[in-house]
């Protein structure tokens, strides 16, 4: 076995120290993937982030799982800053819970149709799947929740405070994808937009649908 393809360790480093360590290796591994493509080394990767290797592999075992990390934190950036992370926070304890959702939501779009870089990184994956399958394997195992993790956790917070009733989050979190999301995410890979006004209608409605569905109050 190539030390590519290394497994994911069972403990990674902790503390304020590593934490700091792995922030930087996911920074310079998300600038190298964008500028060279997936098949860029470890050692430059290591190199970038002002580390050795091996803390590269201490902390994420593989480079499939290396670059899991930086889409789905490039994913969570948009709702964990700024006005972002202050619509998430206020959901759970929201009196008007759709508006609430509808702010986050906005959000989340706005980010998706203008963060160039995250449609890169996402035309990356599908660019280098037939070289490089395992990546796809490792994208897949990472789950939903794992990929937009602050939005898993406000939906967790949301059921434990009676606002949802969400049997199954992996599904839940698809759904609120593909409400949202998936829309702009093809037709963005063909070239095209949607408009101001549709993309307003399809949160409306998307954030509806959802609550009529997960809603802990609705109907029957």
């Amino acid at each position: 076995m190539s030390a590519e393809n290394v497994t994911e360790p069972p403990r990674r480093p902790s503390g304020p120290r590593a934490e700091r360590k792995r922030q930087a290796i996911v920074r310079a591994a998300r600038t190298l993937f964008l500028r060279e493509g997936f098949g860029v080394g470890m050692d430059a990767i290591a190199a970038e982030a002002g580390v050795s290797k091996v803390t590269v592999y201490n902390h994420f075992g593989s480079k499939e799982s290396l670059f899991t990390a930086v889409v789905a934190g490039a994913l969570d950036e948009p709702l964990a800053r700024d006005a972002g992370s202050a619509a998430l926070a206020r959901l759970a304890e929201a009196e008007d819970l759709r508006a609430a959702l509808t702010d986050v939501a906005r959000t989340w779009v706005h980010a998706v149709r203008t963060d160039h870089e995250v449609a890169a990184l996402r035309t990356l994956v599908a660019a280098e799947l037939h070289r490089f399958p395992g990546l796809g394997d490792a994208w897949r195992d990472h789950g939903p929740a794992g990929h937009h993790a602050a939005v898993a956790e406000a939906l967790r917070a949301l059921v434990d405070r009676g606002r949802l009733d969400i049997p199954d989050l992996e599904t839940a979190i698809i759904q609120l994808y593909a409400l949202l999301v998936h829309p702009h995410m093809v037709f963005g890979q063909y070239g095209t937009t949607i408009d101001d006004d549709l993309t307003d209608r399809l949160v409306a409605s998307g954030v509806d649908m959802f609550l009529g569905h997960y809603g802990a109050d609705r109907p029957g």
